[in-house]
């Protein structure tokens, strides 16, 4: 990253940023105190991640990370409008997140233990689980990647999809054939044009290019994930406050799926007489106080934005027919278990 790259970006943060406090300076409470100073969550993002952080020309900033800003603002201020999205390349993101300029990465690179602990971070939830897939044709009638046989593959050159790809085969004794091809560009396009048989990258891109093929409904993602790349919101490491603030933003997206409350139902549901809908609600208990929220911070959230699941089908599911898979609550096959409002 460039001075001037950087400098482009802390001065575009600036235009709505109260004070330039740095990562060091933060204290208990520091940043929601910030926040509602500026009357803006201020969210970073990585720009043109299909169906995560997009900007429309009608209708503004729209995506499943985007969403998360809005839960965020509404968790806050009862308004799901009050954010401002600063666009960030990939190396400019942990240092503008670390001077201050960001609340937090809403699109961030996925977790590991050298991100997470070495760069003064903290990965506040996990929102959406991704990994290395496998893209391939329907006609083909694949089940998962054990099916693949001594299929090709086109994946892209020099990354870690290459190398996970590799292990993978080294490790199963598969007969598949790797065909490694400079840039993702061009290893869509072999397997667009036939020189493979299948393309392997991270599921969310190649459910993105499939949205992008000419007949996408002739085409599937295999169910096999063959590496880890849990993705969520990232915050700066002294602010237990509002790493509560955002993990509990993502627990109550959770709760209310599971519950059964959305956006459609929710004002109904303040009628309910089931305990853990009362307390998600703030009907029973003040479960925002110790976090510095108002009782009803829940009920916000799916008020203005929904639950997981319709924020997951507004942006992923429908336009890029992406199936929940790991990202399913538990009770439904998935991963996803958030702790009850108690």
């Amino acid at each position: 990253m460039t001075a001037h790259r950087l400098a482009v970006a802390l001065l575009a943060a600036a235009a709505f940023l109260s004070s330039a406090a740095s990562a060091p300076a933060q204290t208990r409470g520091a940043t929601l105190d910030a926040i509602k100073k500026r009357d803006a969550v201020a969210c970073g993002v990585t720009p043109g991640a299909t169906g995560f952080a997009f900007e429309d020309e009608r209708t503004g900033w729209r995506g499943f990370d985007v969403d998360f800003c809005r839960a965020l603002a509404a968790a806050i201020f009862d308004d799901g409008r009050k954010f401002r999205i600063v666009q960030l390349a990939p190396k400019e993101r942990v240092p503008v997140l670390q001077s201050g300029a960001v609340d937090v990465l809403v699109g961030g690179a996925p977790w590991t233990e050298a991100r997470d602990a070495g760069q003064r971070l903290l990965y506040a939830a996990i929102t959406f689980h991704d990994g290395q897939s496998f893209l391939t044709h329907r006609k083909l009638g694949l089940a998962s990647a054990k099916d693949l046989g001594e299929a090709t593959v086109c994946v892209p050159q020099g990354t870690s999809l290459e190398l996970d790809l590799a292990e993978y085969i080294r490790q199963r004794k598969a007969q598949l054939k790797p065909r490694p091809l400079p840039s993702l560009e061009e290893a869509v396009k072999g397997y667009e044009t036939g020189v493979c048989d299948a393309l392997s990258a991270e599921a969310t891109v190649l459910y993105a290019e499939r949205a992008r093929l000419p007949q996408p409904e002739e085409h599937d993602i295999l169910p096999d994930m063959i590496s880890k790349a849990p993705r969520g919101p990232i915050v700066r490491q002294g602010d237990d406050q509002w790493f509560n603030i955002v993990r509990w933003t993502h627990f109550a997206m959770l709760d209310a799926e599971e519950l059964g409350v959305a956006s459609g139902n929710v004002d109904e549901a303040l009628k309910s007489e089931t305990p853990d809908i009362r307390r998600l609600l703030g009907v029973d208990g003040d479960h925002g106080e110790g976090m510095g929220l108002e009782a009803d911070f829940a009920y916000r959230i799916v008020k203005h934005v929904g639950n997981y699941a319709e924020v997951f089908d507004r942006n992923l599911g429908g336009p890029l027919g992406m199936e929940r898979r790991l990202n399913a609550l538990w009770s439904k096959g998935g991963l996803f278990y958030a702790p009850p409002m108690r």
